[in-house]
């Protein structure tokens, strides 16, 4: 018999038929067409037959629960930090290698600076977002002053309180101490000479030259008129004494134990004695940097105050020098480092003291950014002719000092601080000082350079 050409292979008209009304039957029983898709497309001549979507009544699979978001996540977690060699950049080395940034989502990284002026470039230009620096670097970078670009910059924490000093040169021994006064004639006879003394300090808005300032202004001396004052780094401050080139310095600690321990200088006196639990370093931000990344920077607070509350245990001091004193940090020898942390003070001179009040990281309310230490600066750079004119102190210091920062991300972690405060604060010279009028103040003083 001859085979009817017309008809394809595959099923015959009777079965696709019969197909259909099952598949019909199947769709109505909610089984959904996938279920005989195969042989249906089949039969059609399909290659690659095509799933339909199953009805709505086709069980699905849920999807798996995705992880919970953090709400205090840092919108920045990857952070670069800067520090300059001196005991003081301890409590972001320590929550940086202890681990208390990890926890808090900030994936650190601590870089060492070669002076203030390049700390202050790289927060500037964004290489680094947070710092170790002096307090009245990110006042000064606020208002343009001193030689800083413009930069508004924010101190939301405190890094810690006391523990620098004034070194003199050993060849004083004997004849200059804690008195300024008794500087006065060796400046007044330098000058007449045509050689007026040196004094160092690490950067012109510091912490470090307001405290040569004062102390040498108490003394009668003018720090810009009577004697030199140069700008060195801290880590080249004991090299720049032994080759001569310097009467004196202030700089943080160990630069001032390492002076008496090459013996080439002495302790004249400690900054604690000139002002006790005065404001030191901070921790500072670029403010267009903290006002975009809100989170990051309470959750870098928050792992200071974990690594700063790890400080003040005075059983973990050991520690933290042998920490510190890595060729990456500070770069000097721990015992060096360790005696002052501890309080054991030695002058160098004969003098000794087991000194309460040696540099704090966490107790006595340290690292509360209290806006009366930025109208303090304020006063002195009025004092010194900084600004022609009085500065507008209490907008200044609340910009500078966001203490509003500190307090959010303390009630986040469950921590209640000292506060707000805004007490008058009395230093060496019996001078007090009234956070409420800083412009009479700044006016109050001898030795000044005011022109107006």
């Amino acid at each position: 018999m001859s085979k009817d050409k017309s008809k394809k292979p595959g099923l015959e008209r009777g079965e696709i038929d019969t197909t259909r009304r099952k598949f019909l039957k199947l769709g109505a029983a909610g089984l959904g067409a996938a279920a005989i898709a195969g042989p249906l497309l089949s039969a059609c001549g399909g290659d690659k037959p095509e799933v339909p979507a199953p009805s709505s009544a086709a069980t699905t699979v849920p999807a798996a629960p995705s992880a919970p978001v953090n709400p205090n996540a840092p919108e920045t977690p990857d952070v670069r930090f800067g520090m300059i060699a001196l005991t003081d950049c301890s409590p972001i080395v320590i929550a940086h290698e202890k681990g208390f940034f990890k926890k808090y989502g900030i994936n650190s990284t601590v870089t060492k600076g070669a002076s203030w002026a390049a700390i202050r470039d790289s927060l500037s230009n964004g290489d680094i977002q947070a710092t170790h620096m002096l307090l009245g670097m990110p006042i000064a970078s606020t208002m343009g002053l001193l030689g800083s670009p413009q930069v508004p910059m924010i101190a939301p924490w405190l890094l810690n309180r006391n523990g620098q000093a004034i070194t003199l040169k050993a060849d004083w021994k004997g004849k200059v101490a804690a008195d300024p006064k008794a500087i006065k004639p060796l400046a007044d006879a330098a000058k007449k000479a045509g050689s007026p003394l040196t004094f160092a300090m690490t950067f012109p808005p510091g912490t470090h030259a307001m405290w040569m300032r004062y102390f040498l202004a108490a003394g009668g001396v003018n720090p810009d008129k009577d004697v030199s004052l140069v700008t060195i780094p801290p880590a080249q401050m004991v090299a720049n004494m032994k080759i001569g080139k310097m009467d004196g310095f202030c700089v943080g600690e160990p630069w001032n134990a390492r002076s008496i321990a090459d013996g080439i200088g002495f302790t004249g006196i400690t900054t604690q004695e000139i002002w006790k639990d005065h404001p030191e370093k901070v921790c500072a931000f670029k403010e267009e940097f903290a006002l975009k990344n809100p989170k990051t920077v309470k959750a870098i607070l928050k792992a200071l105050h974990e690594a700063s509350v790890w400080l003040d245990d005075m059983k973990n001091r050991p520690e933290q020098a042998d920490i510190v004193s890595r060729a990456t940090y500070i770069n000097c020898p721990p015992e060096i480092i360790l005696g002052r942390l501890q309080g054991h003070y030695d002058y160098g001179d004969g003098r000794t003291k087991e000194d309460p009040n040696y540099m704090i990281f966490h107790d006595r309310n340290c690292n509360f950014p209290q806006p009366k230490y930025a109208t303090w600066w304020l006063s002195q750079f009025r004092r010194w002719g900084f600004v022609p004119s009085a500065p507008d102190y209490a907008a200044i210091s609340k910009r500078v000092m966001r203490f509003d920062i500190y307090e959010e991300a303390m009630k986040e972690l469950g921590v209640t601080s000292g506060g707000l405060n805004n007490d008058p604060e009395t230093l060496f010279d019996g001078v007090v000082f009234n956070p409420n009028d800083p412009e009479t103040y700044a006016k109050s003083f001898k030795v000044h350079n005011m022109v107006a």
